[in-house]
Order: structure tokens, then sequence, then C-alpha cells
């Protein structure tokens, strides 16, 4: 147990895989350090520490700030669709459900 909590872990997801790979937590370690001892940007090509954001556990963070043993640093995805555009579409798919459906029960 002492052992993990010297490490950090670097975490990325695409829709068809997903990495958490540890490294050595070293005083004065940074997100872009661990990123890059992580071996991640060899695994998925695709990422671009300056289009991507980074995040520990959940929020935003820099890639100059200092990580502490036990965190988690997140690589973000840009997102494919915009989510108030989708709820919009859903919203209004469900109205002209119900609006069709509606129409029927009247005949």
């Amino acid at each position: 147990m002492t052992e993990d909590r010297n490490r950090v872990e670097v975490a990325y997801a695409r829709k068809d895989e997903q990495a958490i790979l540890s490294v050595a937590a070293s005083e004065g370690l940074t997100v872009k350090q661990a990123i890059e001892q992580s071996g991640i940007l060899q695994r998925f090509p695709e990422i671009n520490l300056k289009v991507n954001r980074v995040g520990i556990f959940g929020k935003l963070a820099q890639l100059d700030q200092v990580l502490e043993p036990g965190d988690r640093v997140e690589i973000y995805r840009p997102l494919s669709a915009d989510p108030k555009a989708m709820r919009k579409q859903r919203a209004a798919q469900g109205k002209a459900m119900r609006k069709r459906n509606g129409s029927k029960e009247e005949t």
C-alpha cells in the first residue's frame, strides 16, 4: 500500500480504449513530467498537450502544476458535440414525438 501512495496515475480514455498508467511521485513532479514519464504520449499519439486539457481528479490543472503522491492526472479529449446543443436537439425530438403521438390518440 505504501508503494501506491508514492505514485501518481496518468489517465486517458477514448471510445475504444482507455489507460491508467502509474509513475513514481518524485518531489516537484509536474503534470507535464508525469504525462511524459508515463509513456502515454507514445501509446496515444493523438494526444497534443497544446490542445488537450488536463486535470487532477476532475479539476482542470496547468501542465506546470506540482503533483502530490496519490494524484491522478487526467487528459481530456475535445468534446465531439456541444452538450447544450445535444440537449436542445433531444428536447426538440421529444416534443415532436409527443406531438405526433398526441395527434394519433385523437383519431
